[in-house]
C-alpha cells in the first residue's frame, strides 16, 4: 500500500505539472512533433497561393474546374519515457533530488502528449530493466506514471544505458519518441545510442546537481559514489584540488555533449533547485523552427 504521504505528494505533481501542460507546453509540443505521416482528407476548389503540385486532376479534369488535395496530419504518436533510476539520481543539494526532478519533468511531458491524444509508455531502469509500463493514453494513465517514478524501489543502484536501450530496441519495433532521461553517469553506450537513433527519435535529457560541477569550500570531505561505493577524499579548502574535481566534471560532459552533437542529437540540460520548463520551451521552439 502507497503511504499517504506519498499520495500527497503524487497529487501535487499532478496539480502542477497538469497546469504546465495546459498553460506552457501542450502547444509548444504539438507543434514540435510530426505525426506518424499524412492521410487524404477531402479536395476543394483551387485558390490563389495553393501549391501547384497539390493540384487533384482527376478531380480537375471531371469537373473542368481546378481542384487541390487537402491532407491533414496523423498526430498520434507514442511517447517513451525511458527513465535512470540509478542509486545517483538520489543527489540533491537544493530541495529537491534529481530524481524529485526527473518525476515532475516526466509527469509534464506525460501530461503534454495525453492532451495532444498520444500514447505514452514508461520504461525505468538502473543497470537493469526496473519497470515497464506499456504506452496507454488518458490522466489515470499518467498517474500510474508519476506514482512509478516517484515511488518504484529499484533493486540495481548501478546505471547501464545501453542496457535500457538494447531493450527499447527490441521491445520497440514501432518508430517512437523517447525522452532518455538520466545523469548520464556511465560509459561504453555510445553504439547502442546509434543503433537506437537510428530506430527512433531518441531526445537526451541530462538531469544534474551543480555540487557535480563545483564543491564549496568546506575543508577536508569524503565524496563516496552512490552507484559503486568507491570513496574519495578532498580538501576543499584546496583552490587546486577544487579547480581539479571541476575540471574533471567538465570534461565529462563535454564528451557526453560531443557525443550528442555527432549524432545529431539536441540534448535538454536541466539541474536540481531550477525551473525546468524554460529549457523545455527553448527545445520545443528550436525543433519547430527546423520542422
Amino acid at each position: 500500500m502507497i503511504p499517504r504521504e506519498v499520495l500527497r505528494k503524487i497529487r501535487r505533481i499532478q496539480i502542477r505539472t497538469s497546469h504546465l501542460a495546459d498553460n506552457l507546453l501542450a502547444g509548444q509540443y504539438h507543434s514540435a512533433f510530426k505525426g506518424r505521416g499524412i492521410e487524404f482528407e477531402e479536395v476543394r476548389p483551387y485558390q490563389v497561393g495553393d501549391d501547384v503540385r497539390a493540384i487533384d486532376w482527376n478531380v480537375t479534369a471531371r469537373s473542368g474546374e481546378t481542384y487541390v488535395k487537402l491532407f491533414r496530419e496523423e498526430r498520434q504518436l507514442t511517447v517513451n519515457l525511458l527513465v535512470d533510476l540509478s542509486a545517483s539520481q538520489g543527489l540533491g543539494t537544493h530541495w529537491q533530488s534529481k530524481r524529485e526532478l526527473v518525476t515532475e519533468l516526466g509527469a509534464a511531458l506525460a501530461f503534454s502528449a495525453i492532451k495532444n491524444n498520444d500514447q505514452v509508455g514508461l520504461t525505468l531502469f538502473t543497470d537493469q530493466i526496473e519497470k515497464i509500463v506499456p504506452p496507454a493514453s488518458g490522466s489515470r494513465h499518467v498517474l500510474r506514471v508519476i506514482r512509478d517514478l516517484l515511488y518504484t524501489q529499484p533493486i540495481g543502484s548501478g546505471t547501464s544505458l545501453s542496457q535500457a536501450l538494447d531493450h527499447l530496441c527490441r521491445g520497440r519495433k514501432r518508430r517512437s519518441v523517447v525522452f532518455l532521461v538520466s545523469d548520464f553517469q556511465d560509459t561504453g553506450y555510445e553504439r547502442s545510442l546509434k543503433i537506437a537513433r537510428r530506430k527512433h527519435d531518441i531526445i537526451p535529457i541530462v538531469a544534474a546537481d551543480q555540487r557535480e560541477f563545483e564543491l564549496p569550500n568546506v575543508g577536508l570531505l569524503e565524496l563516496i559514489d552512490s552507484e559503486t561505493g568507491q570513496a574519495v577524499q578532498l580538501d576543499t579548502s584546496n583552490k587546486r584540488q577544487r579547480r581539479w574535481y571541476a575540471e574533471q566534471s567538465q570534461q565529462r560532459a563535454e564528451e557526453r555533449d560531443r557525443l550528442f552533437r555527432r549524432l545529431r542529437m539536441d540534448p535538454i540540460h536541466v539541474f536540481t533547485g531550477e525551473d525546468f520548463v524554460d529549457p523545455l520551451r527553448k527545445f520545443f521552439q528550436n525543433r519547430e523552427r527546423r520542422r
